[in-house]
């Protein structure tokens, strides 16, 4: 028996906000669906070249109030990123929180504006740990 990767669906609150989030990631839509019937939205994004492992967003038009919370059973998406250091400095000039920094030239986690705890992964060996990364402190919880 085999499986496929299709994607990770995480509920969000600002549809614009959350896509602004993730374009900065440099995830672009690939696919939407608006499901009049059901009343929501379904954005799909992916990073160029790997629009076979999306992300998806899902926006109620009415609001989340009244569906049940479990997101505490949520984990976080990984993402792999040519340069850790650019990556997390181009998330700080834009207004994102770096919550763990890549102090190790390995890792660094970020949280998007629904709360969704992202892992960046410095693609193959770890850089050389520099500054500020090196010694800033952890912000929040990831």
């Amino acid at each position: 028996m085999r499986i496929r990767y299709l994607h990770t669906m995480v509920r969000v609150k600002d549809l614009e906000e959350s896509m602004k989030f993730y374009g900065l990631l440099g995830l672009k839509e690939t696919r939407r669906i608006d499901v009049e019937a059901g009343r929501f939205t379904l954005v799909f994004m992916a990073p160029d070249g790997q629009e076979e492992c999306p992300i998806e967003l899902t926006w109620n038009w009415d609001g989340d109030e009244g569906l049940p919370s479990d997101s505490r059973h949520f984990g976080h998406l990984a993402y792999e990123v040519e340069d850790i250091y650019a990556m997390c400095q181009h998330l700080q000039d834009n207004g994102v929180v770096i919550n763990r920094p890549p102090r190790d030239g390995r890792m660094a986690f970020v949280r998007s504006p629904d709360n969704i705890s992202i892992e960046l992964l410095q693609q193959g060996t770890a850089r050389e740990p520099q500054e500020p990364w090196a010694s800033m402190e952890n912000t929040g919880h990831w």
